[in-house]
């Protein structure tokens, strides 16, 4: 008796897993690299206090854009719509988190406040550059309906 397993491929998964690895190997090192340059920045013009104000910012950054590919990865085989709306749902429960670990930190005393902020900022934005800049060279269908007018 021969048993036969049919796999369905799904294109929107397999889709979505290029764009997160694509996002992923885009945006590490400068990721990296703008965490580096704001720890170095930091304490030269704050001390040991920015140095770790922007350690603590770098690495929160870090690792909420991580969390987000790892959204992506694992939601990719879901219907379009329900992803969307876990998309957005992961979204602002990840800006509540990083508003919430940022009222924490803002109150411990070896960590400069501002290196932290500027710093986290300063990974968030070059962290989502990288990711569009990695979307745009990553080879992915997109369907643009055509307009009634």
């Amino acid at each position: 008796m021969t048993v036969m397993t049919e796999k369905t491929e799904n294109p929107h998964a397999q889709s979505v897993l290029k764009l997160a690895d694509a996002m992923y190997r885009g945006a590490l090192w400068p990721g990296i690299a703008t965490v580096v340059v704001g720890a170095v920045v930091s304490l030269l013009l704050v001390g040991l206090h920015g140095l770790f104000g922007a350690l603590a910012g770098g690495v929160i950054a870090f690792a909420s854009s991580l969390v987000t590919l790892w959204m992506m990865r694992k939601t990719a085989a879901m219907d379009p719509m329900a992803l969307m709306a876990v998309s957005l749902g992961g979204y602002i429960l990840k800006i509540l988190v990083l508003l919430g670990v940022m009222m924490l930190l803002r109150h411990v005393g070896f960590l400069h406040v501002k290196a932290l902020a500027f710093t986290m900022l300063a990974v968030i934005l070059v962290w989502a550059a990288a990711e569009f800049l990695a979307f745009r060279r990553t080879r992915i269908p997109t369907i643009i309906p055509a307009s009634d007018s």
